[in-house]
């Protein structure tokens, strides 16, 4: 089984094998998602959108991808991406692309690092400046966003330092969002509309772990990467850190619901576990 420390109950839940390496070689993964058999995922810096199959062959998806980070689907299946380079995001449909959010008030967007969908196709996604030179920068924060069924872009919060990877609960009444250099996630109540309220401090990464991507289960275990998996109660309470081969960026739950996936540095990693998690909804 992966290596477990600080165990308050997920070292029960992990499976007996350890990480099994899915693909190696790359140069930083990330933002990886699960669709019909398949995980996708991005390697930022090489522009591209890679697939790995059920027997293990790797393909690429989408080259260039605009140097994509977070991929998440609507509920259509249609690929989402965060862009970098692109400074949007993104909808991939039928081998097409299109851009669903690029500037807010006449300004580009940072560089859209994560993002997730609810269920009656609101967007939430964060917007960093990672991707970007400081002199690229139009926008003068880091903003947290949503955009809307019909398309129209919101934002919703402007100040984090560097808001991150986001997660909504399996009831989708709150939204978890990392603040990476401060090493902590905190959690909103989500309004109807997108409106975030109710802000607090959710968790605290140990040993110095800078959150970044993260998923919930269907029990509302948050998985969150940073330098380890750490991983949370839906009430807060640490449940335990898994170790990693490299330290993981992101995170997607895929297979039968257990296996979790983990875009770490220059690889791809799985390992079991004994939860179900929570897949991008679907109509």
């Amino acid at each position: 089984m992966p290596s477990v420390r600080f165990d308050d109950g997920i070292g029960a839940l992990a499976g007996a094998d350890p990480w099994e390496t899915v693909a190696e070689g790359l140069v930083f993964t990330e933002g990886p998602v699960w669709r019909d058999g398949a995980l996708l995922f991005s390697d930022i810096p090489a522009s591209r959108i890679y697939r790995i199959d059920a027997d293990g062959a790797r393909t690429v998806h989408r080259e260039p991808s605009g140097e994509s980070n977070g991929l998440t689907l609507d509920l259509d299946g249609a690929l989402i991406a965060c862009e970098h380079r692109g400074r949007r995001v993104s909808r991939e449909r039928d081998g097409h692309v299109d851009t669903l959010a690029k500037e807010f008030d006449g300004k580009s967007l940072n560089s859209p690092n994560d993002v997730v969908v609810r269920s009656d196709g609101r967007i939430f996604f964060t917007d960093p400046p990672y991707g970007i030179k400081e002199e690229e920068r139009e926008l003068p924060f880091n903003g947290v966003f949503t955009i809307a069924p019909g398309g129209t872009l919101a934002l919703l919060i402007d100040d984090f330092d560097r808001p991150n990877g986001l997660a909504l609960s399996p009831d989708e009444r709150t939204l978890y969002i990392a603040d990476t250099n401060r090493l902590h996630v905190r959690a909103f109540d989500v309004a109807a509309d997108g409106a975030l309220s109710n802000g607090r401090v959710f968790a605290e990464m140990r040993e110095g772990g800078r959150p970044d991507g993260m998923k919930v289960d269907r029990d509302g275990r948050l998985f969150v990467c940073a330098t380890t998996v750490q991983v949370f109660a839906a009430d807060g309470r640490p449940l335990g850190v898994v170790d990693c081969p490299q330290p993981p960026a992101n995170c997607a739950w895929g297979g039968d619901g257990g296996m979790l996936y983990i875009t770490a540095r220059t690889a791809v990693y799985r390992a079991r576990f004994g939860v179900q998690g929570i897949a991008p909804r679907r109509r």
